[in-house]
């Protein structure tokens, strides 16, 4: 017999928040600092990325953190693609406009932290500056 879970109401432990990974710079951060996106395909075939600001939109999602710095990063690096899983050329235009509009315009009033880039793995010994 297994022993049901039961939970204090009077606890004051607190459930930590579920945590993914930038595609662009590889921070784990909690689900509701980042921005879900997901690959759909248009009328004639090709293949979009668009937002997924509710986070309900069917297929395999990945998340960003809502910076147009971090869209280029992850537009330089081709990661809308792999992390999708799709073997096309994507379009990642819609998801920059998306951040443009919802996210940057109001970095005017309250600034976001500084987006860094977490250094991929690499050979060992491996001196390259980045």
């Amino acid at each position: 017999m297994t022993a049901s879970r039961v939970t204090n109401p009077n606890s004051t432990t607190h459930t930590p928040a579920p945590t993914r990974t930038c595609i662009a710079t590889k921070q784990r951060r909690n689900c509701s600092e980042l921005l879900r996106i997901v690959a759909t395909t248009r009328s004639d075939g090709s293949v979009a990325v668009v937002a997924d600001p509710r986070r309900r939109m069917q297929g395999r999602g990945a998340w960003i953190t809502p910076t147009l710095k971090a869209w280029e990063i992850a537009d330089k690096r081709r990661a809308f693609g792999r992390a999708l899983k799709v073997s096309t050329q994507v379009d990642a235009f819609p998801v920059k406009q998306f951040i443009a509009t919802h996210y940057e315009a109001a970095e005017v009033f309250a600034p976001a932290g500084d987006v860094r880039v977490a250094k991929q793995g690499g050979r060992k010994n491996d001196n390259r500056k980045t």
